[in-house]
C-alpha cells in the first residue's frame, strides 16, 4: 500500500512522501510552548489559539493513526539574492512570485486523498498551511528533510525549497525514520538575517523577520528594520538562499509556481503607480494579493526611501494625498531617505497643517527629528 502510494504521489505531482506518526513530535511540542511564552510570534495569535491543537496533531483529530507529508519542489531558476543589489527594483520572496501553492496542492492532495480512501476505505482529512498542523516537524519525522537553524525545513535533495502538504489518516501505514539534523556547525543562514531575527540557532523571532515585518504585520514597519530591509516589499530568502545544501537544489517542475515575468523584478516607481483595481489584477491567483493594497504599498514605499534614487521621490510624494494613514505615513519616511533637509522642511510646512491622522503626524515628526 505504500508503494503504490508514493508511486500515486509522485504521478499526482509530489516530489517527496513519507509517513509519520502523530505522536512524533513531542520535542517539537515544547519548542513551540517556548517560542511562544517568549512572544516570538508578535502579533500572529492564531498561532498562540488552542496551543493543544498545534502541539499534537490528535488534539486537531483524535481519530488520526498516521500522518502522510507531501512535499512540492518550487527551486529556483535564478539567484533570489541578486536582485537585492537592483535597488529601484523590488524584491519578492520566491514562493509568492508564481501562483499561489495552497491552491496548487490543495487541489492535489484531495486528489491523492480520494486515491487512497478507494484503495483502502479509511477516514482522512487534508492540510496545507491553513490549520493548525506543525508541518516542519512533522515533514522531519517523516524523513522529508530537517529543521536547519534557521527552523525552515531543509532537504538534501531539494535543499530549501519544498511547499508541504499533510493528508491525516485512519489507516495505519508504516512509518519512515526521522531525517537527522544534517547542519553541523554551519552558521550561513544565522548570519546572513539582515534583522538578526535568530537570538540562538533553532530559534526564531518573528518580531524581527523581514517576512513577517512585510506580510503579517498590519501596521508601520518599525523604524529600526526599515533600512534593514532595503528592497523587500513581500518576505524574504535570505536564509533560505544561503543554506549551503542548495547546491544540491532543483528547479521546480511545476509551471504554476515558476515566476512570472511580471514579478521576477518589477520596477518600484511602477508598483508605487497601483491603486486597488490594478493590484488585484497583477496579483490575482499570487499570495501577495492577501496583504491588500495598503500594506503592499507602505512596503513599496520603504524599498522606495531605501532605494538611493532622488528620482522616486516623486513617486511618495503623490502618495502623501493616498487614503490610508499607512501608505501616507510609509511616503514621509521614504521622502525623509530622499529629500535633503531644505527640501524635506519646506514640505512639511505646506503639507502637515492638513495631515488629520495622528499616527501620520507622528511619522512627519520622527522624520524630520532624524533627518
Amino acid at each position: 500500500m505504500k508503494t503504490a502510494l508514493s508511486r500515486e504521489a509522485h504521478t499526482l505531482g509530489f516530489d517527496c512522501i513519507g509517513v509519520t506518526a502523530p505522536g512524533a513530535i513531542t520535542k517539537a511540542a515544547e519548542h513551540f510552548r517556548d517560542f511562544v511564552a517568549a512572544g516570538g510570534h508578535g502579533d500572529m495569535d492564531w498561532l498562540a489559539a488552542a496551543p493543544e491543537r498545534r502541539i499534537d496533531p490528535r488534539g486537531l483529530w483524535r481519530d488520526v493513526r498516521s500522518i502522510i507529508m507531501l512535499g512540492v519542489n518550487y527551486g529556483p531558476d535564478h539567484d533570489p539574492l541578486a536582485i537585492l543589489q537592483q535597488r529601484t527594483r523590488a524584491a519578492i520572496s520566491v514562493y509568492a512570485q508564481g501562483d499561489d501553492y495552497h491552491d496548487l496542492i490543495k487541489k492535489r492532495l484531495k486528489a491523492l486523498a480520494r486515491w487512497l480512501v478507494a484503495a483502502a476505505p479509511c477516514e482522512v482529512k487534508v492540510f496545507v498551511d491553513t490549520a493548525a498542523v506543525m508541518e516542519k516537524p512533522l515533514a522531519q519525522a517523516a524523513h522529508l528533510g530537517w529543521q536547519g537553524k534557521h527552523t525552515n525545513l531543509v532537504s538534501r535533495e531539494f535543499g530549501s525549497w519544498l511547499f508541504l502538504g499533510a493528508i491525516f489518516t485512519t489507516l495505519e501505514l508504516p512509518r519512515d525514520e526521522a531525517e537527522p539534523d544534517h547542519c553541523g556547525s554551519c552558521r550561513a543562514c544565522l548570519d546572513i538575517c539582515p534583522t538578526a531575527a535568530f537570538p540562538a540557532p533553532y530559534k526564531l523571532d518573528a518580531r524581527r523577520c523581514i517576512s513577517y515585518l512585510t506580510i503579517e504585520n498590519k501596521g508601520p514597519i518599525p523604524h529600526e528594520f526599515r533600512k534593514r530591509i532595503g528592497n523587500r516589499i513581500y518576505g524574504c530568502d535570505d536564509c533560505l538562499a544561503a543554506c549551503p545544501w542548495n547546491k544540491f537544489a532543483q528547479r521546480g517542475r511545476e509551471a504554476k509556481l515558476a515566476a512570472r515575468d511580471a514579478l521576477r523584478a518589477p520596477e518600484l516607481a511602477e508598483l508605487a503607480r497601483l491603486d486597488d483595481t490594478a493590484f488585484r489584477a497583477l496579483f490575482t491567483k499570487s499570495p501577495v494579493k492577501r496583504i491588500g493594497r495598503d500594506r503592499f504599498l507602505r512596503n513599496v514605499l520603504i524599498a522606495i526611501g531605501n532605494s538611493g534614487d532622488v528620482a522616486l521621490a516623486e513617486e511618495a510624494r503623490r502618495l502623501l494625498g493616498d487614503a490610508s494613514p499607512l501608505v501616507r505615513g510609509a511616503a514621509v519616511w521614504a521622502l525623509s531617505q530622499l529629500l535633503s533637509r531644505e527640501e524635506f522642511a519646506v514640505m512639511k510646512e505646506s503639507i502637515v497643517a492638513d495631515e488629520q491622522d495622528e499616527s501620520v503626524r507622528q511619522e512627519w515628526q520622527a522624520a524630520n527629528s532624524a533627518i
